[in-house]
């Protein structure tokens, strides 16, 4: 059984990883010239994962986050021309978030730096510490169910 002070140690070594990727991320965009800040590339990406252009509304629910954030993000994002406001063609009253052109090459080059950022991270471990690890945060990531007494 892991004491707590590991685990502390496991959540500060997490969280310095973490800083650690996002610097290498912002290095990777600056070299590329790219101006964006985290929680606009998340909007991009979040926008991206849907099927038609989404509400405000519906891209608020999924970042948690309130509507009038939602909309400080569009207004820079738009004002860079990566997304542009669309009425909805079923409800005029109600708009709609679309990537144009910009906004898709953005994205692309987003990936681009979270794999060069990834792969200068990872550079020390093998393929199989790799995989491991993988399996490791997934398992994090995903939620592993709580065990209840």
């Amino acid at each position: 059984m892991n004491s707590p002070d590991a685990d502390g140690l496991l959540a500060e070594q997490l969280l310095r990883l973490t800083r650690r990727l996002h610097r290498s991320q912002k290095r990777q965009l600056e070299s590329a010239d790219i101006a964006i800040t985290p929680a606009q590339s998340r909007l991009l990406r979040t926008v991206a994962h849907y099927d038609r252009p989404p509400r405000m509304a519906d891209i608020a629910a999924r970042l948690e986050v309130v509507p009038r954030a939602v909309t400080s993000l569009v207004d820079g994002l738009e004002a860079s021309g990566r997304v542009r406001r669309v009425p909805d063609p079923a409800n005029r009253r109600v708009v709609r978030i679309e990537l144009t052109g910009a906004g898709r090459d953005t994205l692309r080059q987003l990936r681009s730096a979270r794999r060069a950022a990834a792969e200068d991270i990872l550079a020390p471990l093998t393929a199989e510490q790799r995989e491991v690890l993988g399996g490791l945060l997934s398992a994090l990531v995903d939620g592993v169910p709580e065990h209840r007494c």
